[in-house]
């Protein structure tokens, strides 16, 4: 093994640990990501509520909780509590309350899924999907999963799972739909262009993969980020970079990419930023806490292009967000999502899970991208008649603007 991969390796194992440790000890502003996520304390149904008022009495980022009275939810169900039913629909109700689309409850069944998803195990059908203004869109299609075998694609609106229409359902109430036990069937009514097609699909375990890389144009490396979610994300990143290393400029197609655990985008940012601060931490009452670039030995220096649209969100802002400010990479696509707050994952009694928004962040010049995005260096927008069509303007746009820059940096092309 190559001296700089030996590098690499061991400064991921030192940085991601190092990293954890301060995040999960710094004013609760935290993304757990370690394997021991699950409390199996068992309380009745009345204490799990209490313990979860409680919770999030101590931890939510506005401490005022959204200007109510917060003691008031616990002596409404005082004593009313009496199965595991009715102590989601109070904790809902509560959480509710809080007018945060981002903090919700997980039972255990929930839990065991989002877990499912960091350790990158899933049986599903193998996209992901964003909920805008009620409607389920479907973001991505994972490669080589039955959502692309049914041509299942990007911006189709989801309308009914099994006969059960999801207008209004929340995402984990549509993906409990979708999951099932591997090698069954689920029936999908998708809307595109307004017209309806019902899609057959059977359930397989997803073996997901988070990067995935390739070259183009002989000389420029293409690295796609699908998640942040992974706990092998910096390690699948690191392989993208090995398989990429010969080429001259490389692209990082951020696309679709809803977000994930901070470590990762921090990791990932820390390999273009040497020194200073990546990303800024806001916690409960205005405590602030900067994440700063740690010493690689390892800089990645060529020309880059970031692609972003409105599906990026929270840790692929950090990442684009940082590259920009630091005038590390051109971004090029569409504003994206604008997630600047922070969720840190709580196991919960019963093996539940609490997601709790507990701080916002700021891009490393101060700027708060929460419900505004991060507009793009260059606008240049797809459209479903180029996907249909197995175009890709904003690739082929990053791939010019590459050989442009290589061009301005007296770099020779490879030919």
């Amino acid at each position: 093994m190559k001296k700089n991969n030996i590098i690499i390796i061991i400064f991921i194992i030192s940085a991601l640990i190092t990293l954890n440790k301060l995040i999960l000890n710094v004013d609760n502003v935290e993304i757990s990501d370690t394997d021991d996520m699950i409390d199996y304390t068992q309380l009745s149904s009345q204490r799990l509520f209490d313990t979860t008022w409680k919770t999030i009495r101590d931890n939510y980022y506005d401490s005022n909780l959204n200007t109510q009275n917060w003691y008031r939810w616990r002596d409404h169900y005082r004593g009313k509590i009496k199965n595991e039913a009715d102590a989601k629909v109070a904790i809902d109700t509560m959480l509710a309350s809080l007018d945060d689309p981002y903090s919700r409850f997980m039972d255990k069944s929930e839990y065991s899924e989002q877990n499912n998803s960091i350790n990158s195990k899933i049986t599903g059908i193998g996209v992901n999907i964003s909920s805008v203004a009620g409607k389920i869109h479907i973001v991505n299609v994972m490669e080589g999963t039955p959502a692309q075998f049914a041509n299942l694609l990007p911006d189709d609106i989801i309308f009914s799972i099994d006969g059960k229409e999801v207008n209004g359902l929340s995402l984990s109430e549509v993906a409990k739909l979708v999951k099932g036990p591997e090698n069954t069937f689920v029936n999908i009514t998708i809307l595109r262009n307004n017209n309806k097609l019902t899609k057959r699909i059977i359930r397989k375990e997803i073996k997901i993969r988070t990067v995935k890389s390739s070259v183009v144009d002989r000389n420029i490396g293409y690295i796609q980020i699908s998640s942040f979610i992974g706990s092998s994300t910096p390690n699948e990143f690191l392989e993208a970079l090995e398989k990429t290393k010969d080429t001259q400029g490389l692209i990082l197609d951020l696309r679709g990419n809803t977000g994930g655990l901070l470590p990762n985008a921090v990791f990932i940012a820390n390999l273009f930023i040497p020194t200073g601060k990546i990303v800024s931490i806001v916690g409960r009452n205005g405590s602030k806490y900067d994440i700063n670039a740690q010493d690689t030995e390892y800089l990645i220096e060529k020309p880059t292009v970031v692609l972003i649209d409105g599906g990026s969100a929270s840790a692929s802002e950090i990442l684009s967000g940082a590259l920009k400010d630091y005038n590390k990479a051109k971004l090029l696509g569409t504003t994206t999502y604008g997630k600047g707050m922070v969720q840190k994952i709580i196991p919960m009694p019963n093996e539940t899970g609490l997601n709790i928004t507990v701080a916002k962040y700021l891009t490393p010049k101060g700027t708060d991208i929460n419900k505004k995005g991060i507009n793009p260096d260059i606008e240049v927008k797809l459209n479903i008649k180029d996907v249909k069509n197995n175009k890709d303007p904003q690739l082929q746009a990053a791939k010019n603007i590459i050989q442009k820059m290589l061009i301005s940096n007296n770099i020779p092309s490879k030919i």
